[in-house]
C-alpha cells in the first residue's frame, strides 16, 4: 500500500507547527456602525466617500459622526466573490482606521451581508480595536459609473488599546474533498467564515486536541442533546479544518465555532457515507489527487503529460495501469479516529468501485491506510478503458457516488501524453506547467426548425464570454469518448457518451461590464444590453417561434464591451449577407446509400457552409443512459449552390426508424449552418494587460429531424 504525500493546502496540516497566540482581553463597549455614501469608478477602482456614526464612542457614550473614506482596486482587493480593502474615518479628535469584507455583487446594486474591523486611531480613538462582523448592506445604481451605498450593524469597540474578541461566522460547512455540504462520519470537513480564530496555526501530532487556544467546533444535535467537538486539524481566521468524530450519529446539527465567543450555528447534516475525491486545484472537480503506480520507488502524479510537475515525477495513466486515488468520506472507523498508523480496508465489507469513464472498475483496496479521514482506493485499469485527457472519475460505496472528477489516461503504455481533441501536446505540456489558456468570443445564430405537429420554428441570440481554462480544470471543455476519421470535406465522429461518465470541470469566467449589441435597421437592436448571468452574457433575438421573416437581417452587426472588473473595453462587427434558401428543403427521410444532394441559393459567395448530420441511439435511463451517436460535418462554400454528401459517410451513421424517435430510443438531424468567416478582436485582460484572443462568429442554420435508412 502507498500513502499520499503531496502538500495540499487544505489538508497539508500533519506538518504544520502549533502556533496560537491569544491577546489580552481589554475594555470595550457595544456600537452601531453606520456608513451612508456614494461609490464612483474611477479607472480599475471605485473611490468611496461618505458618511459615519459609531454609537457610544463619545463622551458620555454619545454617537460620534465623522466622514468615511476607502479606495477598491479592482486588480488588487478581489478574492473569489468577495472585496476587502481598508477605510478610515475621520471624527473630531482623531481617526479611526481599519478593513471590511463585502461581497462583490454589493458594488453592482444587490444586497448582502458586510463585516469590518477597526484596526487602530489616532488622537483621541489611537489605540482602539474592534470589531462589526454583521453589516447589512445594499447599494443601488446613481449613474452610468455611480452607486449609492448603506451599511449598517452591531459591534464591539476596543476603548483600552489592547484586543477585542470579534464573534466569529461560519458562512458554510463543507466535506474536505468536493467542497459540498453534508458531511460523513469519520470524514475531513473545512469550515469557511470571518473571524474564526484569532490567528493561523496548524496541528502536527497525534492525539488532535478538540480544542486550541479556545477555539473549537462544535456539532450539536438539533433534536437536542450534547454537542460533540470536532478533532481540529488546521485553524485560520477564515478556515478551519477538521475531522468529524465517527460515534456522531447521522441526522441534522447545528455547527458552532467557539472563540472567546460563540458563533451563530450553521444547519448542517451529518449522513454515513459521502465518497469525495481530493482535486490538485483544491476546487473539488477536475483533475483528481491520483497516483499511477510505476514501480516500488515511482509513483507518478496524474497528469496530462510526462514530465516533472513541482518536484514530483508526472506522467498521463495507461490501460492496465494500476492507480492509488484519495479522498474522504467512504465510511466512519468507530475503533477510533484520533491515533496514527490506522489501516483497515471497507472493500472487504461493503461493495466499492471505481468508476472511470462510466466503467465500473473492482477496487484492489479502499480504506484507511495511516490516518483516520483519508481514504485511499487502489485499482486497476482495464486494458479498454476510455482515454483522453479529462476521463471522469468517480468512487461508488453501496451505490453511493462521488462528484465527478477526471484524470488523464494516455492511449497506449507508449504514450508520453493524454489527447484532447483541439489541444496540441505542447499547449497540454504548458497547462502542466501552470499556464492558462484564455479565450473569448460572442456568437450570433439563428435556427429555422421544421417540425410536422409545429410547423416552422425561428428561434435567434447571441450569447459569449471570456474565459480561462487551466490543466486541472480540462474536464470543463467537455469531455466523451469520441472517434473521428475523415473523408474529402467530411469528417465523422464517433461519440460514446455515458450520464455518469460527465467529469465536471470550472471553468473562470472573466467580466466585462456591460455588453450591447447593435444591428442594422430593422432589428430594432440599438445598444440593446445583454442579459449577464455569472459573466456570460446573452441576449434571445425576436420572438421564439416566429413563423414569417428572419431574426437575423442582412447587415452589420456590432458588439460593445464597456469594460468590468476583470475586462477591458472593446469593440467589434460582423457584416451577414442573406440566409440559405434550400430547393428542395431537407428531407424528412435519408437513404443513406443513395447519397444526400442538396442546393441552395443566398449568401455571401464566400460564406462557410456546414452540411451537419448525426444518428444516435439511447439505452437506459438516468444516471445510467448511455448515447451511441455518428455524426457527420461537410463543409464547402455558399458560392458552390450545391453540395454531395456521399454515401460512403452516410453509411457510417446507424439507421434509425421514426419508431424509435417516437420511443425516444433513437433520434436523428440534418442540419445547413451558413455565415462569414468569424472575426478576430482584441480584449484586455486587465490584471496583466495580456490579450485575450477573441472571435465574432454569426450562423444561420435550418435543422431538420430525418429519419436514416
Amino acid at each position: 500500500m502507498m500513502h499520499c504525500v503531496t502538500g495540499l493546502r487544505r489538508f497539508a496540516p500533519f506538518a504544520l507547527a502549533l502556533l496560537i497566540t491569544t491577546g489580552a482581553q481589554a475594555a470595550s463597549v457595544s456600537s452601531t456602525l453606520t456608513v451612508n455614501g456614494t461609490a464612483t469608478l474611477s479607472g480599475s477602482a471605485f473611490v468611496n466617500t461618505g458618511q459615519a456614526t459609531l454609537t457610544n464612542l463619545g463622551s458620555g457614550g454619545a454617537t460620534v459622526t465623522g466622514t468615511f473614506a476607502s479606495t477598491i482596486n479592482l486588480l488588487t482587493d478581489i478574492t473569489g466573490s468577495s472585496v476587502t480593502s481598508k477605510f478610515t474615518i475621520t471624527l473630531s479628535g482623531g481617526t479611526l482606521t481599519g478593513t471590511y469584507t463585502e461581497p462583490l455583487t454589493i458594488l453592482y446594486g444587490a444586497s448582502g451581508s458586510a463585516s469590518a474591523t477597526i484596526t487602530g486611531g489616532t488622537g483621541s480613538f489611537a489605540g482602539y480595536t474592534g470589531s462589526f462582523p454583521t453589516l447589512a448592506g445594499s447599494s443601488s445604481s446613481t449613474g452610468a459609473t455611480t452607486y449609492s451605498f448603506s451599511f449598517s450593524g452591531s459591534g464591539t469597540v476596543n476603548t483600552g488599546g489592547g484586543t477585542s474578541t470579534p464573534v466569529p461566522t461560519i458562512a458554510a460547512v463543507q466535506d474536505g474533498a468536493s467542497n459540498t455540504p453534508n458531511i460523513a462520519q469519520g470524514s475531513f470537513l473545512s469550515i469557511y467564515g470571518t473571524n474564526l480564530a484569532p490567528s493561523s496555526s496548524g496541528l502536527t501530532n497525534f492525539p488532535r486536541p478538540t480544542s486550541v487556544g479556545g477555539v473549537k467546533v462544535t456539532f450539536t444535535p438539533v433534536a437536542g442533546g450534547a454537542g460533540t467537538d470536532t478533532y481540529l486539524i488546521y485553524i485560520g481566521t477564515g478556515q478551519i479544518n477538521a475531522l468529524l468524530p465517527s460515534t456522531v450519529p447521522t441526522g441534522n446539527y447545528n455547527v458552532t465555532v467557539t472563540n472567546g465567543t460563540v458563533s451563530a450555528p450553521f444547519l448542517t447534516q451529518v449522513v454515513a457515507s459521502k465518497p469525495g475525491l481530493f482535486t490538485q486545484d483544491q476546487s473539488g472537480t477536475g483533475l483528481a489527487v491520483v497516483f499511477n503506480y510505476i514501480s516500488q520507488s515511482e509513483n507518478d502524479v496524474n497528469r496530462l503529460t510526462t514530465g516533472n510537475y513541482n518536484g514530483s515525477l508526472s506522467s498521463p495513466a495507461k490501460p492496465g495501469q494500476t492507480l492509488v486515488a484519495w479522498g474522504t468520506g467512504i465510511g466512519p472507523y468507530q475503533p477510533g479516529d484520533n491515533t496514527a498508523g490506522i489501516s483497515h480496508d471497507f472493500s472487504t465489507s461493503e461493495p466499492i468501485a471505481a468508476i472511470v469513464g462510466g466503467v465500473s472498475i473492482p477496487v484492489v483496496f479502499a480504506g484507511l491506510n495511516g490516518y483516520a479521514g483519508e481514504d485511499q482506493i487502489n485499482f486497476t485499469l482495464p486494458a479498454n478503458v476510455p482515454t483522453g485527457c479529462a476521463v471522469s472519475l468517480q468512487i461508488s460505496v453501496n451505490g453511493v457516488l462521488s462528484a465527478p472528477t477526471s484524470i488523464a489516461i494516455a492511449t497506449s503504455a507508449s504514450d508520453t501524453a493524454c489527447v484532447q481533441p483541439g489541444y496540441t501536446t505542447q499547449q497540454l505540456q504548458s497547462l502542466d506547467q501552470g499556464a492558462t489558456i484564455n479565450a473569448g468570443g460572442f456568437s450570433l445564430s439563428q435556427t429555422t426548425e421544421t417540425v410536422p405537429s409545429l410547423g416552422t420554428y425561428i428561434s435567434a441570440d447571441i450569447d459569449g464570454s471570456f474565459s480561462q481554462i487551466t490543466g486541472f480544470q480540462l474536464a470543463a471543455a467537455g469531455t466523451s469518448t469520441v472517434s473521428v476519421t475523415t473523408s474529402g470535406s467530411c469528417m465523422v465522429y464517433h461519440v460514446i457518451a455515458t450520464s455518469t461518465a460527465v467529469a465536471t470541470g470550472h471553468v473562470t469566467e472573466f467580466d466585462a461590464g456591460t455588453v450591447t449589441l447593435t444591428g442594422p435597421a430593422g432589428t430594432n437592436l440599438n445598444s440593446q444590453k445583454l442579459l449577464e448571468v455569472s459573466n456570460i452574457y446573452s441576449y434571445s433575438i425576436g420572438s421564439p417561434g416566429q413563423t414569417s421573416s428572419s431574426s437575423l437581417l442582412p447587415g452589420t452587426y456590432t458588439v460593445t464591451g464597456a469594460g468590468g472588473i476583470d475586462v477591458g473595453p472593446f469593440n467589434t462587427s460582423i457584416t451577414i449577407g442573406s440566409p440559405l434558401t434550400l430547393n428542395p428543403p431537407l428531407p424528412t427521410t435519408v437513404t443513406e446509400s443513395a447519397g444526400l444532394t442538396l442546393n441552395w441559393t443566398g449568401g455571401n459567395s464566400s460564406d462557410v457552409v456546414e452540411i451537419i448530420g448525426a444518428a444516435g441511439t439511447f439505452t437506459g435511463t438516468g444516471t445510467s443512459r448511455v448515447t451511441n451517436l455518428t455524426e457527420f460535418v461537410c463543409n464547402t462554400t455558399a458560392g458552390q449552390k450545391t453540395f454531395t454528401v456521399p454515401a460512403s459517410i452516410l453509411t457510417q451513421l446507424p439507421t434509425i426508424t421514426a419508431v424509435q424517435v417516437a420511443a425516444n430510443t433513437a433520434e436523428g438531424i440534418l442540419e445547413v449552418v451558413s455565415g462569414p468567416t468569424p472575426v478576430s478582436f482584441n480584449a484586455t485582460l486587465k490584471k496583466d494587460g495580456s490579450n485575450i484572443p477573441s472571435y465574432f462568429s454569426s450562423t444561420v442554420g435550418i435543422l431538420g429531424l430525418p429519419v436514416y435508412q
